[in-house]
C-alpha cells in the first residue's frame, strides 16, 4: 500500500463511516477506481477503530453513565427501571445477531461480499429502503420510549450491513425511523450499538490486515495502518457531531440521492467495463 492510499482511505473511512451511506462499499469503490485494487476487509475493519475512538470520547459521559448504571443494576433491582440500565441491555442484544452473521459468514464477507456489482445493487436498495422509511415514519418516539423490541430490530438492521454498500449507520436509521423514533434517537442509539461489534471486529482484524488476503490486496505497513486509523478518528469525530445537529433540522433524502448516484455510477463503470467487479 503507498502512503497517498492510506491517507485517502483513512480519510473516506472517517467521512463514511457514520453517514448513511456505507462506509466500507466506498473503500471498496474509491480503492477500485483510484488504486485499481482493494484495500480488504481487515483493512477496513482496523481502520473502523479509529472511527469507533471518535465514538467513545463524543459520548465518553452517556457511555460511562450507562455501563455504571448498568453493573449497579444488576445487583441493585432499583435501578433496573432507569433508561440507562435498559440501555446497556438494548445494546447488549442488539449486537447479538451481528456478532452471530458475523462468525457464519466471515469468509463469505471478505471475498463474494466485496464484488462491485453487489455493493452498487445495495447502495440502490438501500436508497430505496431509506426513502421509504423517511417518508413513513412519524417520527414521534424518543430514547424514553425505545424498548427491547426496538434494539433487537435495530441490531438485525445493523447485521446486514456485513455485506458492503449496505451501510450500518443506513440501516439502523432506516430501523429506527420505520420504528417511529426520531431520527435523532436512531443516530443515538446507531451509535452506541456499533461500539462492541465495531471493536471486537477491529481487533480480531489486527493479525490479518498487514497480510493480502487475495491477489491484487493492497498491504498496508505498521506506520500506514496507525496513520489512516488516526485519520479516521479525527475527521470521523467532526462527522459525529456534524451529523447529530443534521438529523435533528433535516431529512436524509440527501443520502438518498447521493447513494442513486453512486451506484448507479459503479455500475456504468462495470458495465462498460473501465471497473472490474473483482
Amino acid at each position: 500500500m503507498t502512503w497517498l492510499e492510506a491517507i485517502v482511505l483513512g480519510l473516506v473511512q472517517g467521512l463514511t463511516e457514520f453517514l448513511p451511506v456505507s462506509s466500507s462499499g466506498h473503500l471498496r469503490i474509491t480503492s477500485a477506481i483510484f488504486f485499481g485494487r482493494d484495500a480488504g476487509a481487515s483493512f477496513t475493519a482496523v481502520t473502523q477503530l479509529g472511527t469507533e475512538a471518535a465514538v467513545l470520547i463524543y459520548f465518553a459521559k452517556d457511555i460511562w453513565r450507562i455501563v455504571r448504571t448498568w453493573c449497579v443494576g444488576l445487583v441493585d433491582r432499583s435501578v433496573r427501571s432507569s433508561l440507562d440500565y435498559r440501555m446497556g441491555w438494548y445494546v447488549i442484544v442488539g449486537t447479538i445477531p451481528i456478532g452471530i452473521f458475523g462468525l457464519i459468514f466471515k469468509d463469505q464477507i471478505r471475498t463474494a461480499g466485496r464484488n462491485l456489482w453487489l455493493i452498487s445493487c445495495t447502495l440502490i436498495l438501500g436508497a430505496v429502503l431509506l426513502a421509504f422509511a423517511e417518508y413513513w415514519g412519524r417520527q414521534t418516539r424518543t430514547l424514553e420510549n425505545f424498548r427491547m423490541r426496538d434494539g433487537v430490530i435495530m441490531g438485525f438492521a445493523q447485521a446486514a450491513a456485513l455485506v458492503p454498500g449496505v451501510s450500518r449507520s443506513g440501516g439502523t436509521l432506516t430501523a429506527g425511523l420505520l420504528l417511529n423514533l426520531t431520527r435523532e434517537t436512531a443516530a443515538r442509539y446507531s451509535f452506541l450499538l456499533a461500539i462492541p461489534a465495531v471493536v471486537i471486529s477491529g481487533v480480531f482484524s489486527l493479525p490479518d490486515v498487514f497480510e493480502p488476503s487475495a491477489p491484487g490486496t493492497a498491504a498496508p505497513s505498521v506506520a500506514q495502518m496507525v496513520v489512516a486509523t488516526l485519520i479516521a478518528f479525527v475527521v470521523g469525530y467532526a462527522a459525529i457531531a456534524w451529523l447529530l445537529r443534521y438529523v435533528a433540522h433535516h431529512t436524509l433524502y440527501v443520502f438518498v440521492l447521493y447513494r442513486v448516484a453512486l451506484g448507479s455510477l459503479v455500475i456504468c463503470l462495470l458495465a462498460t467495463g473501465t471497473l472490474s467487479a473483482t
